[in-house]
């Protein structure tokens, strides 16, 4: 039997920091404690996942790929979520909902059965840009009331303090920058629940297919939900691109949110960025693929991007 496992919600629109603070948290983990991270996204690609993959780290990470996360009682929720407790059995989740997802929805229903006696769920947390606190999808303002704790990043790019409704004025908030939030300012409950089992993982999926018979197999995924639009690929790890040259052909397309993860001239390295920010390379453990995510609210052609992309990808 698994104890109520204290699980944190992590929401807030495209861009706020999510990933930054799952990051800062992540490399707070205490020694003695085994962590689960569970990562939604709106793209099909989980790269998210990839970026914060850190091997010999203690925390178990699982995606959920393609849309909001709005639905636990989705095939999807309910095999990634019990696949990852059974195989983290952790001290603590953490749960990060799509930019473009339903927080409140979400929360609401992590208190339902199976899953209120699984985890011992914590007040939602809400990372929101200093700079446009209150830019956000109807789905995300909407639960900006039933948080627990306001993230506000970015606060150093702020040339006065942000301004918020007067109805949000009695829930705790936390300025950073680059999603650096303390372990211990993580909200919690005094409530305890006596534990139990996940529910047992249904529709199993088969062992995968290897991905590539050669180099020039590229796999593709794009999807449309909302007004927004993603396209992805997933390439082979043996392909490698110059970071200039890849940076100067993103910045002649038209996105809002660019991530990647490369082989390139100095390593693997990967990008987290939203439009029109340039983009910052850090050094990633990840080796499986190349993998690149666009997303937009104009259509993105695929066949024109790829072109370009083929371009500038080359052999090792």
């Amino acid at each position: 039997m698994l104890n109520a496992i204290p699980t944190h919600l992590i929401a807030g629109p495209l861009g706020a920091g999510k990933t930054s603070l799952l990051r800062h948290l992540l490399g707070q983990r205490p020694e003695n404690e085994r962590w689960a991270l569970l990562i939604n996204e709106f793209g099909e690609l989980g790269i998210d996942a990839a970026l914060l993959e850190q091997p010999e780290s203690g925390v178990q990470i699982a995606d959920i790929a393609g849309g909001c996360l709005c639905c636990v009682n989705g095939v999807p929720f309910q095999v990634g979520l019990s696949r990852l407790l059974r195989r983290a059995r952790p001290d603590r989740l953490l749960i990060e909902c799509s930019g473009l997802g339903h927080p409140a929805t979400l929360q609401q229903q992590l208190q339902q059965p199976p899953w209120d006696r699984v985890l011992q769920l914590q007040p939602l947390i809400m990372v929101l840009d200093a700079r446009q606190p209150l830019k956000l999808s109807p789905a995300q303002a909407s639960a900006l009331p039933q948080a627990g704790l306001l993230v506000l990043n970015r606060i150093s790019d702020c040339s006065q303090p942000p301004q918020l409704p007067g109805e949000l004025s009695g829930i705790e908030q936390v300025n950073c920058d680059h999603g650096a939030l303390a372990l211990a300012c993580l909200p919690q409950t005094a409530e305890k629940k006596p534990g139990a089992e996940p529910p047992p993982v249904l529709n199993a999926s088969p062992a995968p297919l290897p991905l590539w018979q050669t180099q020039d197999d590229w796999h593709c995924l794009q999807r449309q939900q909302d007004g927004f639009h993603s396209i992805g690929w997933r390439l082979h790890p043996q392909l490698r691109v110059q970071r200039q040259a890849l940076a100067q052909w993103l910045a002649e397309q038209h996105w809002l949110r660019a991530k990647g993860i490369f082989n390139t001239e100095a390593g693997w390295m990967s990008f987290n960025c939203l439009a029109p920010e340039p983009l910052h390379w850090r050094v990633s453990d990840w080796r499986n693929d190349n993998r690149l995510e666009l997303i937009s609210t104009v259509p993105l052609e695929r066949q024109e991007l790829e072109s370009g992309l083929r371009r500038l990808l080359h052999s090792q």
